[in-house]
This record gives C-alpha cells, structure tokens and sequence, in this order.
C-alpha cells in the first residue's frame, strides 16, 4: 500500500517560504543579530551615564531645595544656585526637546568629527535618560523624612556622606518602579538610532525589508525582539524590588 504524502497548507507554506527569504537567504538574520548587539550595547552604555548624571543633578537640586534657606551668603552660596541653575536648564532643554532632534544635534554639529556612532548614539541617550533620572531620584530624596539627615549627621557624617551612605540608598528603594519604567523607555528609544546611520535593531528589521521588499515578517520579528527584551528587564526589576523589600524586613 502506498503513502499518501502530506499535504501542506497553502498558507503555511507561503508563510515558510517567507521566513525562508527574510531570515535564511543569504543569512539576513544576522542583520537582526548585529542590530541586537548594537542596541544592547547603546542601552547599556546610556544607562550608566543617564545613572551618573542623574544621580549628580538629583542631588544638586535637592540640596538646593534643603539648604539654600540655611546657606549663609557668601562663595558656597553662589555656588549651589549657579549649579542649581545650570542644572534647570539642563533639565529644560532635555525634557522639552524630541529624543531625535538632540540625537542629530550630537551627532551632526557636537560630534560632527566622529566615526563612533555608538559611542554617540549612548553619550545622546545618556544625557536625554539623565534629565529623567535626576526628577525621579530627587522625587525620592525629598520624600526622606528630615529626621534621616539628623541621623547621619549624628553619626559623624557631613552632608554628602549623609546623602550618599543613607539618603541615596533609601531614595533608590522608593524610586525603583519610576526607574524600571524609565529604562524600558530608554530601550525602546534607541530605535531611532538609524536617524544617525547606526545599524541597531530597527534599522536591521529595515534593512532586511528593503532586500526582500515583504514588511511584515521583519517588522514582526524586531517587535517581538523588544518585547523580549522589556519583559526580562521587567522581571529583573521586579525581582530587585522584590529582594529590597525583603531585605527591610
């Protein structure tokens, strides 16, 4: 008796004939696996400068909120309103400014010189992260009660050890939530990286359209990459919330 083959659906076929072309001919996966890289490598590196800056500009304008009543007049005075504003503006300019625009403003006027795209793609998103970073963490110092700088200071500390040894730590705990959210964003806005000529994740899912004229698989794969991304980043977030409240207890 003789077997009858199989027989395939037609649409199933056509949709294993498209993944064939998009992702297996002539190896045009690896456009998604060099475009991952990148954006992993950009999204890494903005976030440790946005942190950085964050960080410094947080504790700038709260501790001119805390202390410029109590400041007497003199140089330390000037100082502290002079960075205070310095840092307003920086936090004006960023947050009232598309991501895109202050990315083609480093890219094609600060860093004109430069063949680093990377490099230029991270220090933009860093510095467009950081302004975001610093009004969340300053949310989390001024929400510290008064009573946790007298206990640093009555431990032998100065102010800025007193920020950095038991404020920062405590403002990080309440803050944790507002942070995750503002790195899955960080994530996903490196997709403009190809405004710059950078081959990242998005331009990748781009470029492999362009070779084989078909939108929907490309575009289906970079979506679900970034999800990929964004739900494991939320799982580790939540997992550190987690450990930090159990680590109160």
């Amino acid at each position: 008796m003789t077997a009858v083959p199989l027989a395939i659906p037609g649409w199933l076929q056509s949709l294993a004939d498209q993944f064939y072309l998009n992702f297996i001919k002539d190896d045009r996966y690896m456009y998604l696996v060099r475009g991952l890289k990148i954006t992993l490598e950009v999204t890494v590196l903005a976030l440790i400068l946005g942190v950085v800056l964050g960080v410094i500009i947080a504790i700038i304008r709260s501790t001119h909120d805390k202390t410029i009543e109590e400041t007497k007049p003199g140089f330390g005075r000037f100082i502290l309103k002079f960075l205070n504003a310095i840092a307003k503006i920086y936090l004006t300019v960023i947050r009232g400014t598309p991501v895109v625009v202050q990315l083609m403003i480093i890219y094609f006027v600060i860093f004109a010189s430069s063949n680093n795209k990377v490099m230029v793609a991270s220090i933009a998103f860093g510095i467009n992260s950081g302004a975001y970073v610093a009004e969340i963490i300053r949310s989390g110092i001024m929400s510290i009660d008064q009573g946790q700088f007298e206990a640093g200071r009555s431990l032998g500390f100065n102010y800025f050890q007193t920020m950095i040894y038991i404020i920062i730590p405590q403002a990080f705990k309440n803050v944790l939530p507002a942070l995750g959210n503002e790195f899955i964003v960080l994530i996903k806005e490196t997709s403009v990286s190809g405004y710059v000529g950078l081959q990242e994740l998005t331009k990748a899912g781009d470029i492999i359209r362009s070779r084989t004229y078909t939108a929907f698989m490309p575009l289906i794969a970079v979506a679900l990459i970034y999800l990929v991304i964004v739900m494991i980043f939320s799982k580790l977030v939540s997992i550190l919330e987690r450990r930090l409240r159990n680590s109160e207890r």
